[in-house]
Protein backbone atom coordinates (compact mmCIF):
# COMPACT_ATOMS: atom_id res chain seq x y z
CA UNK A 1 0.00 0.00 0.00
CA UNK A 2 2.94 2.33 0.60
CA UNK A 3 3.93 2.05 -3.07
CA UNK A 4 0.42 2.94 -4.20
CA UNK A 5 -0.09 5.76 -1.71
CA UNK A 6 3.25 7.29 -2.75
CA UNK A 7 1.91 7.23 -6.33
CA UNK A 8 -1.19 9.19 -5.29
CA UNK A 9 -3.72 6.41 -4.71
CA UNK A 10 -6.09 6.07 -1.79
CA UNK A 11 -6.08 2.45 -0.64
CA UNK A 12 -8.25 0.03 1.25
CA UNK A 13 -6.85 -3.26 2.49
CA UNK A 14 -9.06 -6.33 2.41
CA UNK A 15 -6.43 -9.03 3.02
CA UNK A 16 -7.46 -12.19 4.86
CA UNK A 17 -11.08 -11.46 3.95
CA UNK A 18 -11.09 -14.44 1.58
CA UNK A 19 -12.15 -12.08 -1.20
CA UNK A 20 -10.61 -11.98 -4.64
CA UNK A 21 -8.49 -8.87 -4.07
CA UNK A 22 -6.31 -7.78 -1.14
CA UNK A 23 -6.03 -4.08 -1.99
CA UNK A 24 -8.38 -1.66 -3.71
CA UNK A 25 -6.56 1.48 -4.84
CA UNK A 26 -8.32 4.55 -6.24
CA UNK A 27 -7.35 7.85 -7.77
CA UNK A 28 -9.38 10.35 -9.83
CA UNK A 29 -9.09 8.25 -13.02
CA UNK A 30 -8.43 4.64 -12.11
CA UNK A 31 -9.35 1.74 -9.87
CA UNK A 32 -6.73 -0.93 -9.22
CA UNK A 33 -7.85 -4.30 -7.82
CA UNK A 34 -4.77 -6.06 -6.51
CA UNK A 35 -4.06 -9.57 -5.23
CA UNK A 36 -0.75 -9.74 -3.33
CA UNK A 37 1.32 -12.91 -3.19
CA UNK A 38 4.71 -13.83 -1.76
CA UNK A 39 7.06 -15.97 -3.88
CA UNK A 40 4.27 -17.57 -5.94
CA UNK A 41 1.58 -16.79 -8.45
CA UNK A 42 -2.13 -17.19 -7.84
CA UNK A 43 -3.44 -20.73 -8.37
CA UNK A 44 -5.27 -21.25 -11.68
CA UNK A 45 -8.78 -21.29 -10.12
CA UNK A 46 -8.14 -18.06 -8.20
CA UNK A 47 -6.64 -16.41 -11.28
CA UNK A 48 -9.65 -17.42 -13.37
CA UNK A 49 -12.06 -16.02 -10.77
CA UNK A 50 -10.17 -12.70 -10.84
CA UNK A 51 -10.26 -12.62 -14.64
CA UNK A 52 -14.02 -13.25 -14.65
CA UNK A 53 -14.74 -10.61 -11.99
CA UNK A 54 -16.99 -7.94 -13.50
CA UNK A 55 -15.00 -4.76 -12.85
CA UNK A 56 -15.74 -1.24 -14.16
CA UNK A 57 -14.02 -0.24 -17.44
CA UNK A 58 -11.55 2.02 -15.64
CA UNK A 59 -10.37 -0.80 -13.33
CA UNK A 60 -7.32 -2.99 -13.68
CA UNK A 61 -7.04 -6.42 -12.09
CA UNK A 62 -3.48 -7.13 -10.97
CA UNK A 63 -1.39 -9.74 -9.20
CA UNK A 64 1.61 -8.40 -7.32
CA UNK A 65 4.26 -10.99 -6.41
CA UNK A 66 6.85 -10.01 -3.84
CA UNK A 67 9.91 -12.26 -3.92
CA UNK A 68 12.10 -12.70 -0.83
CA UNK A 69 14.02 -9.57 0.14
CA UNK A 70 12.66 -7.54 -2.81
CA UNK A 71 10.87 -4.26 -2.18
CA UNK A 72 9.43 -3.94 -5.69
CA UNK A 73 6.85 -6.54 -6.81
CA UNK A 74 6.53 -8.31 -10.12
CA UNK A 75 3.17 -7.05 -11.42
CA UNK A 76 0.93 -9.05 -13.77
CA UNK A 77 -2.15 -7.50 -15.34
CA UNK A 78 -5.12 -9.77 -15.95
Amino acid sequence: MQILEAAGYSCTRAAASLGLFDIIALNARQIRLIQVKTNRNAPPAEREAMELFDAPPNATKEIWIFHDYKKIPVISLL
